[in-house]
Order: structure tokens, then C-alpha cells, then sequence
């Protein structure tokens, strides 16, 4: 009980210390589901162009419709994937692929942000994978972000079943075109990417021996988990941990 109250207190200082700070950092990766949304409200960022210097642009022709048959179906479209093979270990010792699956924005500000797959690639001498999400940055079907969004029949193509699809796709050519075959895949994603991860792992456990999924909320749906099950969780931690600190304080 002691080593949880310590933490707690722990948790807190670092959090209020950090907050401020963290508003002026741009760069930092939005996990929270109730975030802003680049797509929604600062369309002008759709396509940006940051590329860092170890990281290496691609574009796969990607199917548009993985589950269905009809002629429309075979239609493809360009998606970005971005690899950094800096630390990686070669495919002769299969060394590891980390992949971060992209989530509901453009993939550029993730490469310069989400420093947790480098620092793990110079230790297991892994292959970094950036993978940007279907009608996000510059993977956008039908030709332009107006046309993608248009209407209903080609927003049905805008779903997360497609979007892992995509990735499993993008994954198999890389491992082919390297050769890396017995290289092992770990997927990261975070919030809305660490739900996608944690589907990957289910949907395709032949391809990805692992999933690491943060702040994800998996289950939180309608008539799965009670809708206010997060609310409470964070309410009682935070009461708990101001009481703590009132404690601690002379």
C-alpha cells in the first residue's frame, strides 16, 4: 500500500510538472481519443512533408477493398510507409521490425515524436516501420482527400478492418522485398493506434508475433464495459494521489 501511494505521488508531481510544458511542445503524439483532429480541424496539415534523416519514403500500391469482390474492389490506391534501417540488425540474424501502425492523422508528426521505437532499435538492432493510415497525410484514396470524402460508398472504405488489412499487406512486402523473413514483427500503435495494434495481433498472429498497445481503449464500447468506467478509474487515482500529496506536504 505504501509502494502504491509513492507512486501515486510519484505519478502526480511528474504530471504537474510536465503539463505545462507539454503544451508547448507540438511534437508530442496526441494518444488521447478526445484530442484534436488534424484531419478535422486543421485540414490544411493533411499533407506535410516532415521526413526525418534516417527515415527512407515508400509508396505501396494498396488494394482498396481487401474483402470484398466487386469490380470497384480491385481498385488501388498509394500508400506511405516510411523505414528507418539506421539500427537494424539485417536479415540474416533476424534482427526484429518494429512497426508503428499510424492512427487518425498524418504519419510525419509521429516519425519526430514517438522517440519509445528508437531508443528500443538501437538496443534489439531493429527495423523502425512508420505506417500512415488509409485517407490520412498522403494515403488517400480516389485521388484527392474531396473526392475520398465525397460520399457514402467511398467513405465505406474509411473503417479499421481495412486499415490492418493495409498494414498485414505493407508488412508481407517489406519482409519480402528485405528478404526478412524470419524476421519477428512487433506492432506498436498508440490510443486509437494501440487498438488497431492489439487487433493486428488477433486478426494476424502469423505475421506479428507481438502487439504494444498504449493508452488503448480496447473495450470501451457500448454495452461492453461501463461508460463510465475510464471516469471513474482516473477520478479516484487523482483523488487519492491529491491526498497523498496533502499528506506528504508539511
Amino acid at each position: 500500500m505504501m509502494f502504491q501511494r509513492l507512486f501515486l505521488l510519484q505519478f502526480f508531481l511528474l504530471l504537474s510538472s510536465t503539463t505545462a510544458t507539454a503544451k508547448l511542445l507540438h511534437t508530442i503524439p496526441r494518444l488521447s481519443p478526445t484530442g484534436p483532429r488534424v484531419w478535422r480541424d486543421h485540414p490544411d496539415q493533411i499533407s506535410g512533408e516532415f521526413v526525418g534523416e534516417d527515415f527512407e519514403t515508400f509508396f505501396y500500391n494498396q488494394t482498396l477493398d481487401h474483402f470484398n469482390y466487386r469490380p470497384e474492389s480491385y481498385d488501388t490506391f498509394s500508400q506511405r510507409y516510411l523505414i528507418n534501417s539506421k539500427y537494424w540488425g539485417g536479415a540474416n540474424v533476424s534482427a526484429p521490425v518494429l512497426v508503428y501502425l499510424g492512427a487518425e492523422e498524418p504519419i510525419d508528426g509521429d516519425l519526430a515524436a514517438v522517440g519509445f521505437l528508437a531508443d528500443n532499435a538501437v538496443q534489439f538492432s531493429s527495423l523502425l516501420v512508420f505506417i500512415e493510415h488509409r485517407y490520412y497525410g498522403k494515403s488517400i484514396p480516389f485521388g484527392s482527400r474531396e473526392e475520398a470524402l465525397k460520399d457514402a460508398s467511398k467513405l465505406g472504405y474509411f473503417n479499421s478492418a481495412q486499415a490492418i488489412a493495409d498494414y498485414a499487406a505493407i508488412i508481407i512486402h517489406i519482409k519480402e522485398k528485405l528478404k526478412a523473413k524470419y524476421s519477428p514483427v512487433i506492432v506498436i500503435g498508440g490510443s486509437y493506434g494501440g487498438m488497431l495494434a492489439s487487433w493486428f495481433r488477433l486478426k494476424y498472429p502469423h505475421i506479428a508475433l507481438g502487439a504494444l498497445a498504449s493508452s488503448a481503449p480496447i473495450l470501451y464500447f457500448d454495452d461492453i464495459t461501463p461508460q463510465d468506467g475510464y471516469y471513474s478509474i482516473v477520478s479516484r487515482v487523482f483523488r487519492e494521489a491529491t491526498t497523498n500529496l496533502r499528506l506528504a506536504i508539511p
